[in-house]
């Protein structure tokens, strides 16, 4: 069992090694610029570095080869990506992370709008446990299997989910496409209990929601800026255009950001010819993206924010702000004014970078600043009526003004 555990550290601790040979060299080589600002003696340094790490590496190995309690319940894989996760977490960035294999598929399933799966949204009631379906995909698997929204879900195929975070529960409803799941819920006021058998498919993810309020305005929110979001923001502002729209509320309230090339497509059919955001680099090195037609939205606009907007929803209104295009409504946003790029292992396994700070085009910086509204109206809710939305009030009365 000794000569069994000490095969675990001595492939975790080689794993490191290879690992942080592969993260230095790929330092050096990424930027010529990087290699002239090292010191002459840089090569020496690193060595000196690289033995005393790997040194210690094996000091540490050794301690939990002789004394950890558990050394019998090792696990060597978890043990390596421990260290990457370590080595990366080092620097401090709550934005730079690294990603093992089951990470790396939920990271590149979230920023693509896109998984395999039934079309039904579910929330967990944080005192109580339950979980509810709280929406269902229009022509999904979910919607023709008979679920429906305010359904408790009770249990998964054979799985009970009593006591399950909801991260497990969505992991057992996701799966191969073509394959089937059996949701059982409870419905209704007598709690009736049903079985719900779907057929896992190809979903898009509904970061769009939009519809027409009072008065002629349309109303579109957005939940995330994934691959998907453009089609839909496109397809809502085109559906409300055509039922004679005569001003525009979009609401990022909560929408913590995501792809930034997808950002910039939206804007392109709002904003005037120019800039719409750029980003610097460590070196220095900007780069524009720029909208090369004029497509300036000609009606009342107004963009509502609040604390937990973030990173691409902040370039979406601080665009709209700079431009003068609309007016922003709500709290000043969250503060995230830097662009992390993902970067493939080769082994299915990832690691996203910080790499840029942006700014929006009138050159202004917002990283740990935010968006400051043109109107400021903080939520306030009402215990007498849920629906109550004092925020997309005021939206609607600044886009309503005569």
């Amino acid at each position: 069992m000794e000569d069994q555990n000490k095969s675990f550290i001595k492939g975790a601790l080689s794993g490191a090694l290879i690992m942080l040979s592969v993260v230095l060299v790929g330092g050096c080589a990424w930027k010529a610029v990087e290699k002239k600002l090292l010191p002459k003696n840089s090569a020496a340094v690193q060595a000196e570095s690289d033995d005393k790490t790997e040194e210690k590496l094996k000091m540490i190995g050794e301690l939990i080869d002789e004394q950890y309690l558990y050394s019998d319940e090792i696990d060597e894989k978890a043990l390596q990506e421990g260290i990457y996760s370590g080595y990366v977490s080092g620097l401090g960035d709550p934005y730079t992370v690294y990603y093992d294999e089951e990470q790396t598929n939920e990271l590149l399933e979230s920023t693509t709008g896109e998984y395999s799966g039934v079309g039904a949204l579910l929330s967990q009631d944080l005192t109580t446990g339950l979980v509810t379906i709280s929406g269902v995909y229009k022509d999904s698997p979910a919607e023709e299997s008979g679920l429906m929204e305010g359904d408790i879900l009770y249990q998964v195929d054979d799985h009970d989910i009593s006591g399950e975070d909801l991260t497990e529960v969505v992991s057992w409803i996701k799966g191969e496409e073509g394959t089937d799941v059996v949701l059982h819920v409870y419905r209704g006021e007598k709690r009736e209990a049903v079985a719900c058998k779907a057929t896992r498919r190809k979903i898009e993810a509904q970061t769009v929601e939009y519809s027409m309020k009072p008065g002629n305005t349309g109303y579109i929110r957005i939940t995330e800026f994934d691959s998907v979001t453009y089609d839909q923001f496109k397809n809502a502002l085109a559906d409300l255009e055509n039922q004679g729209m005569e001003s525009l509320v979009i609401d990022l309230r909560g929408n913590p950001g995501g792809n930034l090339d997808t950002t910039v497509d939206m804007l392109k059919l709002i904003l005037p010819k120019g800039t719409i955001v750029s980003t610097k680099d460590k070196y220095g090195e900007e780069i524009e993206y720029t909208n090369e037609e004029d497509h300036e939205f000609q009606k009342p606009l107004a963009v509502l924010v609040n604390q937990y907007s973030a990173s691409a929803s902040e370039i979406f209104s601080g665009a709209v702000q700079d431009y003068g295009v609309g007016k922003i409504v709500g709290m000043t946003t969250y503060g995230k004014g830097i662009v992390q790029q993902i970067f493939d292992l080769q082994d299915g396994t990832c690691v996203k970078i910080t790499i840029s700070e942006y700014f929006t085009p009138n050159g202004r910086s917002i990283h740990k600043k935010g968006i400051t509204p043109d109107v400021e109206v903080e939520y306030q809710a009402d215990p007498e009526n849920k629906e109550a939305d004092n925020q997309l009030d005021k939206a609607l009365e600044v886009v309503q003004q005569k």
